[in-house]
């Protein structure tokens, strides 16, 4: 692989865990420990300040951290920086960066020769397919983490599926959200790890055929 390919899988890993950890210290700043100390309402107002501008310092973070994706997934083919306008929609932008070829003069792995053998109506039906076969494969992941999650908060919380079921429901706007984003995000991760596993596959393809040297 290209190390900007590389660098552009574990900068998308960081997404989830800056989000985790910027969670995290959002819910651990509590405005109201200020009550019954001097300075209650400056107190009070500094850190409600502090905990809205975790919730922005954690988009930043983000957000440069997908423009990085983005970026290097751009200088992984050699095109022009102009392309990272795409990063603004989102995982659609990033499936039209992975689309384009790449002007490397040298052939460096298996995907990229493949690639370049399919002609373009071949290329499209791929390409399109291939969006088609990351969304439904991100969404079924998240469904069955859904109901991962609704088994083992059962399990801890002594209530029945139906009782987890219904109390998720009731916060349905939240979690339809963070269902939207783990489903992007996943699609996002195997459009990277695409052309990783093709190589992975057409090596060990290669090892395997060939004729051992007795």
């Amino acid at each position: 692989m290209k190390k900007q390919s590389v660098l552009a899988l574990v900068l998308l890993l960081l997404i989830p865990v800056v989000l985790v950890l910027g969670g995290m210290l959002f819910s651990l700043i509590n405005p109201e420990i200020a009550a019954g100390h001097p300075n209650y309402e400056r107190n009070f107002h500094l850190l409600t300040l502090l905990k809205e501008m975790m919730i922005w310092a954690t988009a930043a973070v983000v957000s440069v951290l997908w423009l990085l994706v983005c970026l290097l997934v751009i200088r992984s083919k050699k095109r022009s920086s102009a392309w990272l306008f795409l990063a603004a929609l989102g995982p659609f932008g990033l499936a039209v960066l992975a689309m384009l070829g790449d002007r490397t003069t040298a052939e460096t792995d298996p995907y990229t020769r493949f690639v370049r053998n399919l002609n373009g109506l071949v290329r499209v039906g791929y390409e399109i397919c291939g969006f088609v076969v990351a969304w439904v494969l991100a969404y079924e992941a998240m469904v069955v983490q859904r109901a991962l999650i609704v088994r083992y908060e059962a399990v801890a919380t002594g209530s029945s599926i139906a009782q987890v079921i219904d109390r998720q429901n009731a916060s349905g706007g939240m979690w339809a959200f963070a269902e939207g984003l783990e489903v992007m995000f996943l699609v996002v991760l195997l459009y990277l790890l695409r052309p990783v596993v093709f190589n992975v596959v057409s090596r060990v393809t290669a090892i395997t055929t060939s004729p051992r040297v007795r």
